[in-house]
């Protein structure tokens, strides 16, 4: 699991670990089968909606110390075209489309959806003349 902060402690529980840090943005790999992590969700965990379980972001990043960030959304699309392009070539993803998984949607798609959305970021961003 992979969470943004804009700031973090200085040392870091052994199931968390820097992936990135850029000017405003920190990058944290988190190990969430590590049982440390696992029994800081059972301590967290409340109830959410009525009769939904679970553990809340901002809960978590509160008691990690992280302040969270809240990426742009041209860095979303980024980080969203990354990781399409690693399912794409993933070999679990390779094998069900041997196995004939043919969805009306597929990462094509979904890359193609991106390219469009960062193209239109792009437009609205420039100066108007």
């Amino acid at each position: 699991m992979k969470l943004y902060a804009k700031t973090i402690p200085q040392t870091l529980p052994d199931w968390a670990t820097i992936i990135t840090q850029i000017a405003d943005l920190i990058e944290i790999e988190i190990n969430d089968e590590h049982p440390d992590f696992q029994s800081l969700l059972e301590e967290l965990e409340t109830e959410i909606e009525p009769g939904i379980f679970g553990v809340k972001a901002e809960n978590l990043c509160s008691r990690l110390g992280f302040d969270l960030s809240n990426p742009n959304l041209y860095q979303l699309v980024e980080q969203a075209q990354n990781l399409t392009s690693e399912i794409a070539t993933h070999p679990d993803y390779r094998q069900l489309l041997n196995l004939g998984y043919t969805p009306d949607l597929n990462i094509a798609d979904a890359q193609t959806a991106l390219t469009y959305l960062q193209c239109e970021l792009e437009r609205n961003q420039e100066p108007s003349i």
